[in-house]
């Protein structure tokens, strides 16, 4: 799946995520051949600079999330003019759209899916960033949706570390191009459980397109063993599934700590397969100066798969 992206250009070989804790840079190797994770930083934010919001504003102070982002970069010992920027899924609203015609014209298909979206929308759509991939059988369509002053917040703070966010986009959808340039495209469906500090994300996907997104705010994730379950109950019920080709784990080690290991087995119990963490050394090995702990395979999972997206399968890019 190539997720939807609000700017497209050709991807860059540094990515920075940005959440409510901390900001996380990735640099991979720029010269032919596989490429590799050479450098990791990690910055911590101060709390309130950054609140994460579908629609309110996100960043206190671009300013000084600027300088922040600065240390981190030179941090990696590079001086990027453009990165990749990875943000977190409540920034934005993604749906699901069906269309019973297609139009051939792109422009009509804008204003189609822009009405489709708009009841839904806790917003202005005109005052929105529109960005949108095929899904399913080429009558579904994955909508994200997003205030552009909010985006604008995150570019700024970018600019003012003296680089610029040619490409963006969210956390959920480039952990899926993650595993799927690891691992290939999964022949099934399959399911995808992130937990992010501040929310959580549940995408079904088959093969390449999502046929299922739902993300929840919040940092009590107690209740991720009903959801997950509730997520698998839909799956068979709605959508006609009968069991899932994989089911991949992003942000657990990170976010939940020394309990994620109890939670995955009983989730495992409940599923009746086993789920397992996202791993993206084989696409990406790191550089042998660089540990590897489960934490650290959560923090760089979404940002490989963001600089890795144009050599994911995927039916189109984005609008």
């Amino acid at each position: 799946m190539m997720a939807p992206s609000f700017l497209t250009t050709p991807p860059p070989t540094v990515a920075v995520e940005i959440d409510a804790a901390e900001a996380t840079a990735v640099a991979l190797s720029a010269g032919r051949g596989r490429p590799s994770v050479e450098t990791v930083a990690v910055e911590p934010l101060p709390a309130g600079l950054v609140t994460p919001s579908l629609t309110a504003a996100n960043v206190a102070d671009p300013a000084r999330l600027g300088a922040r982002l600065r240390g981190l970069l030179d941090r990696l010992g590079t001086s990027p003019r453009r990165i990749a920027l990875v943000l977190p899924d409540v920034v934005a609203k993604v749906s699901l759209v069906r269309l019973e015609q297609v139009p051939a014209r792109q422009q009509d298909l804008a204003g189609l899916l822009q009405f489709h979206v708009r009841k839904a929308a806790p917003f202005n759509v005109e005052e929105a960033l529109i960005a949108w991939v095929p899904g399913a059988g080429g009558h579904e369509f994955v909508v994200t949706l997003a205030r552009r002053d909010v985006i604008a917040e995150y570019e700024q703070a970018c600019e003012a570390a003296g680089a610029h966010a040619g490409l963006v986009d969210l956390a959920t959808f480039n952990l899926a191009n993650a595993v799927i340039a690891a691992e290939g495209t999964p022949a099934g469906d399959w399911l995808l459980v992130h937990v992010a500090p501040g929310y959580c994300s549940l995408a079904i996907l088959r093969g390449a397109d999502v046929l299922f997104f739902r993300s929840r705010p919040g940092d009590d994730h107690g209740d991720l063993g009903d959801l997950v379950h509730q997520t698998a109950m839909y799956y068979e019920d709605r959508l006609g599934g009968q069991r899932f080709d994989r089911v991949r784990l992003a942000g657990w080690a990170r976010t939940l700590g020394t309990g994620s290991d109890q939670l995955r087995q009983r989730l495992e119990g409940r599923l009746g397969m086993r789920m397992e963490q996202i791993d993206t050394r084989e696409l990406a090995p790191f550089a042998s100066r660089i540990g590897a702990s489960p934490e650290l395979l959560d923090q760089v999972a979404p940002l490989v798969g963001i600089l890795m997206r144009d050599r994911v399968p995927s039916p189109a890019g984005a609008r």
